[in-house]
């Protein structure tokens, strides 16, 4: 399949939005850093934010406190979530095997 070729016009507005969805993404990750957003907010806001819901999990858990590259990789694979799953991806045994490994994940409280 090819892409057909695209207007000025339209290139210009698809990197608008491509500019956009990567701050929406860059303020979320903020506000889970920062303890003004839960895991559990940034999750139901997947379910009606398509940015969000386009978020890498590996990216989201590397937002929050106290959680690098290596627990982000050790929770994802003990609750098998795949290393390029998106938030939208997650099942609902992931969901809550993740609300159950970050229990005080509420307001920069981790456990």
């Amino acid at each position: 399949m090819t892409i057909p070729p695209l207007s000025e016009e339209q290139l210009q507005a698809a990197r608008r939005a491509a500019t956009a969805a990567r701050r929406r993404r860059a303020e979320i990750k903020a506000e889970l850093r920062e303890g003004r957003l839960t895991l559990a907010e940034v999750i139901e806001l997947a379910g009606g934010d398509d940015v969000v819901a386009h978020t890498k999990v590996v990216d989201v858990l590397k937002s929050l406190p106290r959680v690098g590259e290596k627990r982000a990789a050790e929770v994802m694979e003990r609750l098998d979530i795949a290393t390029n799953r998106r938030l939208r991806g997650l099942g609902p045994h992931q969901i809550a095997g993740l609300r159950n490994e970050f229990p005080g994940a509420d307001r920069g409280n981790l456990g």
